[in-house]
């Protein structure tokens, strides 16, 4: 028969306990680390991949034939309508020449040097 354990024997193992799920716990943040500066790194390779917006926005009606409004690139108000395209300044020009209303609320018809 082993005599029991001693308190520097318990101890000790205990010690060797904590050192162990400290390991785990440390490889595990580690893990999580890592994997977030992946997701940060493959975020800043997107954004620097990612085209210039456009200067220039034509917005089309709902039949997707007529023009309905001239938008900066920048524009709020265009990116909610989800019916704009990219156009030239020379085109963006032609159509508020041509009577399509400028944006109110970005006016490029102001930006363009075109006076309604």
């Amino acid at each position: 028969m082993s005599d029991p354990p001693s308190r520097l024997d318990l101890l000790q193992f205990a010690r060797r306990v904590v050192v162990q799920q400290a390991t785990a716990a440390l490889r595990q943040i580690d893990g999580w680390i890592a994997d977030e500066e992946r997701r940060e790194a493959e975020r800043r390779r997107g954004e620097e991949m990612r085209p210039p917006p456009p200067e220039w926005l034509v917005q089309y009606g709902l039949n997707r034939a007529n023009v309905d409004a001239v938008h900066r690139g920048d524009c709020w108000a265009a990116a909610k309508s989800g019916r704009c395209r990219p156009v030239t300044r020379e085109q963006a020009l032609d159509a508020l020449r041509h009577a399509v209303s400028a944006c109110t609320f970005c006016r490029p018809d102001t930006e363009l040097g075109v006076l309604e």
